[in-house]
């Protein structure tokens, strides 16, 4: 069975810049099902970790705490739309993969380093370093064809 008849899905045309549309890489079928694994995994674990605290809260929370459960309660419902659109709620992932390299890079590596990591910031290095599985399942070709080669929108 060669590459022309493996199955792909996710092509659609790109904005058109007045020229003929150019079409995106097409992402092989496995690659969307694992890509869906990864939202499962960030939405449904978020909805699992902070969905009951809404139910279940009896203190009120500080200002930032209740920033924080927002907002990830937002992601899990967001990630969760990953399911039914891999592609297109790709800019979630990256957003994911994003914070958490550059807050591993920036707070965890340097305290780990200086022999200063507390408890509480290994443990939440630990649980940012679960973001690995998101690095994983996210199609990089497709990133780099889409998001970098690709011409953007116009601006006029």
């Amino acid at each position: 069975m060669g590459s022309a008849t493996r199955p792909h899905v996710g092509t659609r045309p790109a904005q058109s810049n007045g020229k003929d549309a150019v079409t995106v890489a097409q992402v092989p079928l496995f690659r969307l099902y694992l890509l869906r694994a990864g939202y499962l995994f960030l939405g449904g674990g978020l909805a699992a970790w902070k969905w009951p605290l809404f139910i279940h809260h009896g203190t009120a929370w500080t200002p930032m705490e209740g920033v924080v459960n927002c907002m990830l309660a937002a992601l899990s419902i967001v990630a969760l739309l990953g399911l039914r659109y891999p592609l297109q709620m790709l800019p979630v992932l990256l957003f994911e993969s994003a914070w958490k390299v550059i807050w591993l890079t920036v707070v965890a590596l340097p305290l780990w380093t200086a022999h200063r990591m507390d408890p509480v910031t290994g443990q939440l290095a630990g649980e940012c370093l679960l973001v690995v599985v998101i690095l994983a399942v996210i199609p990089w070709r497709h990133v780099v064809r889409q998001y970098v080669l690709n011409r953007g929108d116009r601006w006029r």
